[in-house]
């Protein structure tokens, strides 16, 4: 399958084949639908046909790292194999998951040196936890960090390296308790220039003004040294 999103973030909608339907879902031989994966939310969506239209409510990885399932409304007619589809994502929740996910890479580059022990992407409010003790934290520090940041507009991009290549350079990955995915021989890197470069599959904005000005709504502690930044786009 033909992970168009991988790519190219910006597209919203593609030509498709159905590729095979079973019991999880339709699956196309590409598409622009995001996988729920890394903390973001699987798209939503329609996938148009010459005899009508399927309501798409998530999307989710199948058995391989290429492989993604398109979850259809329950009782929905699904089309057979082999017919050609017009694949469409709900373009402004998808582009919400876009300026928070970016948004969480900020929020670990405010805080160096911080383990990620887990995060969420929300249409409205995003959260990223960190192993820290108690105190670390000045939720009006880190936004004016954060804003200061997004006003600078850098680009954001992306590179692969090789398996071998973030062997070498452990200190990439910030994640305690989920790995980038290996075996494939390659790993895609999220590159905001002298800002942050970790590994991520998700989707993101190309420059960080997109994003928009942010707010600290909280911070929490979650457990003897986990602490929980919630962020919130201001628009």
């Amino acid at each position: 399958m033909q992970l168009i999103f991988r790519e190219d973030a910006y597209a919203k909608s593609c030509s498709a084949v159905v590729a095979s339907v079973d019991e999880r879902g339709i699956r196309l031989d590409r598409t622009v639908f995001y996988p729920n994966g890394g903390g973001q939310p699987g798209d939503t969506g329609v996938l148009r046909h010459a005899d009508g239209a399927v309501r798409i409510v998530d999307t989710v990885k199948g058995d391989g790292i290429d492989d993604v399932v398109h979850v259809p409304e329950p009782g929905a007619a699904l089309p057979a194999p082999g017919t050609p589809v017009e694949a469409e994502i709900d373009w402004d929740r998808r582009h919400r998951h876009m300026r928070m996910h970016t948004a969480l890479h900020l929020v670990c580059a405010v805080l160096p040196g911080a383990s990620i022990t887990g995060a969420q992407v929300g249409a409205e409010r995003s959260r990223v936890d960190f192993n820290l003790p108690t105190g670390a934290l000045d939720k009006d520090d880190i936004a004016a960090a954060l804003n200061a940041l997004i006003a600078a507009d850098t680009p954001v991009g992306f590179l692969w390296i090789t398996d071998d290549e973030l062997d070498a350079n452990p200190e990439l990955i910030r994640t305690l308790t989920v790995k980038p995915p290996r075996g494939y021989g390659r790993v895609r890197l999220v590159d905001i220039a002298g800002v942050d470069r970790q590994p991520c599959g998700g989707t993101h904005v190309a420059r960080l003004g997109e994003i928009g000005m942010l707010d600290v709504l909280k911070i929490e502690n979650k457990g003897k040294q986990n602490r929980r930044v919630v962020v919130a786009l201001r628009d």
